[in-house]
């Protein structure tokens, strides 16, 4: 592997040291370059949309070392979306409510919407962004439950069917991306959906250029 800079801050001035490590001269970190190949080809195969599994194969690496990186990937997405979002709080926007029912729960026929994961989608800048929502409050009064569920419902089809906005698009492709994951535990979805906002919102090789320098910062 050539390397011509530091992955941490980028600066031109390296030297070897006797144990072949690089080290460099600005910020001082030292990196093997072969350790250093390997984690550019995890965000790589990440970036790629190929699962934790797949990538150890292919890399011939531990599922488990694998899996963990992909959390810290996400974890560090979730932190640069949140401050993107922020960025362009001032822009225009528009918003959409969706009810995610995981593989399990679109199996059963009589799901209801307040067991779905809430999530309100907004579009600005031509961005996608995307918040995880309280889940619905049942009353009550059943037959209350029964007609707002009833209504959402057919505001949700009427929504669709009238036109095809940038935030529909997205939701059709996070149902697509999540579907390579045989379960999602739900206190991790978050990290999972702001993985589908990423992938959404960026080409891949802008997705790898962010990722690195998020994770070799």
């Amino acid at each position: 592997m050539n390397l011509n800079s530091c992955p941490s801050c980028h600066c031109s001035k390296l030297y070897t040291l006797a144990n072949a490590y690089k080290k460099c001269t600005q910020c001082h970190k030292k990196f093997s370059l072969k350790k250093l190949q390997k984690e550019i080809e995890i965000i790589e195969t990440f970036c790629s949309n190929k699962n934790a599994l797949e990538t150890a194969k292919r890399l011939n690496l531990n599922y488990r070392t694998v899996s963990n990186k992909y959390m810290l990937y996400r974890k560090l997405i979730a932190n640069y979306l949140d401050a993107l979002y922020h960025a362009n709080n001032n822009n225009d926007t528009s918003y959409e409510e969706y009810y995610y029912f995981t593989g399990q729960q679109k199996k059963e026929k009589n799901r209801s919407l307040y067991d779905a994961i809430n999530i309100i989608g907004f579009y600005k800048n031509q961005k996608v962004f995307t918040l995880l929502m309280p889940p619905l409050q049942k009353s009550f009064d059943n037959k209350s439950d029964n007609d707002y569920e009833r209504y959402l419902y057919w505001n949700k089809l009427q929504s669709k069917n009238a036109y095809k906005t940038p935030l529909h698009v997205f939701f059709a492709f996070m149902e697509q991306n999540l579907k390579k994951y045989k379960g999602i535990n739900k206190e991790n979805f978050f990290y999972y959906l702001k993985e589908s906002e990423f992938k959404y919102n960026f080409l891949i090789h802008e997705q790898i250029d962010i990722l690195k320098s998020l994770y070799f910062k």
